[in-house]
């Protein structure tokens, strides 16, 4: 398929045939059976009419086009919010001086017909690992609270430049998870806990907590997490929201604070799969991703398939809870009911990815902060950091560990050859995993559960093991896409559908049918705790 530029895409977006195509079915208020006392709460979040925790970007763009909505009373909107309910849930840690500024520029081009993109106007929050030029960068660490960097990540500028309004930064999971050997998943030195939105006192999941935190309470239309194994997925199926993980490479990671150049990927996460093919087709600065391929990521979102024909693989992973499995079993009639064709699989190789992964990951975590230390103020090393924290008790209130940083330390470089053959044989069996399992089953996804019910957080317990789901596709660099499923109480739970390397259109396109098929997104009701759930471990 032939690219088209950004400012077709918007003009296609605003014609209403593919607007009725791209709007999601009505939107459920009680996904399944078993969701317990889940209408949300009275008086839904409204500006100029419009239903901030139900409406789509292509819907916004119709308003703004038609002058019933601005990009400055959206933004507007979504900083009264952020001060009128974030207090509950601590997900937001900054919102940018110049959001209202950048509003009223995409005013003037709405007026003028000179739209930027689907997204220009669209107010979105970034994960305080993310480089912005003008707010803080912290990864959630003390020892980065100085200057902001110099210049934007490579994505922030692909946003800009789409006239997205950047709202302002998330909270996350300090370091991304990558510090401590039992970690509380949503805690940074730098922002305190994120709480999940549907169940105060349980955990968000990840380290792109932040983010899904705040698309769950509807404080942005989008925001942008990052994923090495998990972080973008797993906090989207815990907070009932959607997350794309990228093929590795489609969306840059220049300026992007890492763990492993292998692994990292930021990806899109929104309300619904419409924003968040709108939103990855900015991110990676183009519609299509695979040459010759009939479907652009704009398409996949706005222009959603039917279920009929096609074939999914379900990896049942029944150590996540009889609870989480049983909602699988509804999960694979519907999409039976549909027209889908659903077998059970099991992909091979997961003990040896899970021996060899995280060995992989300290040599590459190693090499990779230390050049990116070297770019900013503060510590200029991984040794000076370790040092840093042991110096500073704010780094240490809620756990103390940083052990992961002292075994990166003194982990083998990656130009030792046993990292090397470490590597290409997690890359091998990794790829293997998925390219078997869908081709001996001839599949169009492989579909898995994203998440158990979210765990209590405590500090003191953190976070004491893998969800294996995220794995695959995390490692062999291929796409995955998490939408939610259902519930298990109160606890959203996500579907995470993986395919092969650049399938991302058609990941996404299959998970918009998936989404109507499922309808399972209800508002959170910000209830202070739960009597029933299960603990369980988060990605990084």
């Amino acid at each position: 398929m032939e690219k088209r530029s950004l400012a077709a895409l918007a003009a296609a977006l605003l014609v209403a045939p593919v607007l009725a195509a791209g709007a999601p079915g009505p939107r459920a208020q009680a996904a399944e059976p078993d969701a317990v006392g889940s209408a949300p709460p009275a008086g839904a979040p409204l500006v100029h009419g419009v239903d901030l925790d139900t409406v789509t970007i292509p819907e916004l763009q119709a308003r703004m086009k038609r002058g019933s909505l601005t990009s400055s009373a959206l933004t507007r909107a979504y900083l009264r919010r952020i001060e009128a309910v974030d207090p509950k849930i601590n997900a937001v840690l900054h919102t940018s001086p110049t959001a209202l500024r950048q509003a009223a520029a995409s005013d003037v081009r709405h007026r003028t017909g000179k739209v930027l993109s689907p997204l220009d106007g669209i107010p979105v929050l970034l994960k305080d690992n993310v480089n912005t030029r003008d707010m803080p960068t912290t990864a959630g660490s003390l020892a980065l609270t100085g200057s902001p960097p110099a210049t934007d990540a490579a994505l922030v500028g692909r946003l800009r430049a789409a006239g997205a309004v950047i709202l302002g930064k998330a909270n996350l999971s300090e370091w991304a998870n990558f510090r401590a050997a039992r970690p509380t998943s949503g805690w940074s030195a730098v922002g305190g806990q994120t709480n999940n939105p549907y169940v105060l006192d349980r955990n968000p999941c990840g380290s792109s907590s932040g983010s899904a935190a705040a698309l769950a309470a509807s404080l942005a239309q989008v925001a942008i997490g990052t994923e090495t194994d998990g972080s973008i997925v797993c906090p989207a199926g815990m907070n009932g929201v959607v997350g794309h993980k990228p093929s590795l490479g489609l969306v840059s990671r220049s300026g992007v604070v890492p763990i492993s150049a292998e692994q990292d990927t930021a990806g899109p996460m929104a309300r619904n799969v419409v924003d968040t093919a709108l939103t990855l087709a900015v991110l990676s600065g183009r519609d299509t991703v695979r040459a010759g391929s009939a479907l652009g990521l704009t398409d996949a979102g706005t222009r959603p398939g039917g279920l009929r024909g096609k074939r999914i693989g379900l990896w049942r992973l029944p150590s996540l809870g009889t609870e989480v499995d049983a909602l699988m079993t509804r999960t694979a009639a519907r999409l039976r009911a549909a027209g889908a064709q659903v077998v059970e699989v099991t992909p091979p190789y997961q003990g040896r990815l899970a021996e060899l992964e995280f060995p992989a990951l300290l040599s590459e975590f190693h090499r990779d902060i230390d050049a990116y230390l070297s770019t900013r103020g503060g510590p200029q090393s991984l040794a000076e950091l370790i040092e840093f924290n042991r110096a500073h008790p704010a780094e240490q209130t809620c756990f103390a560990g940083q052990e992961l940083f002292e075994q990166a330390l003194r982990a083998p470089s990656t130009t030792d050859p046993r990292y090397r053959a470490m590597r290409a044989e997690l890359k091998d069996l990794s790829r293997r995993s998925i390219d078997e399992t869908m081709a001996a089953h001839d599949l169009d996804a492989i579909a898995a559960p994203t998440n158990p019910p979210a765990w209590t957080t405590d500090c003191a317990r953190g976070d004491n093991d893998v969800i294996p789901s995220s794995t695959p596709a995390a490692v062999a660099g291929y796409p995955s896409l998490s939408v939610p499923a259902g519930s298990v109480g109160e606890l959203p739970v996500g579907l995470l559908l993986m395919a092969g390397d650049r399938q991302d259109a058609e990941l996404l396109s299959l998970g918009a049918a998936v989404e109507r098929r499922l309808n399972a997104w209800r508002a959170p009701r910000y209830l202070p705790t739960s009597p029933s759930g299960t603990s369980r471990p988060s990605g990084r």
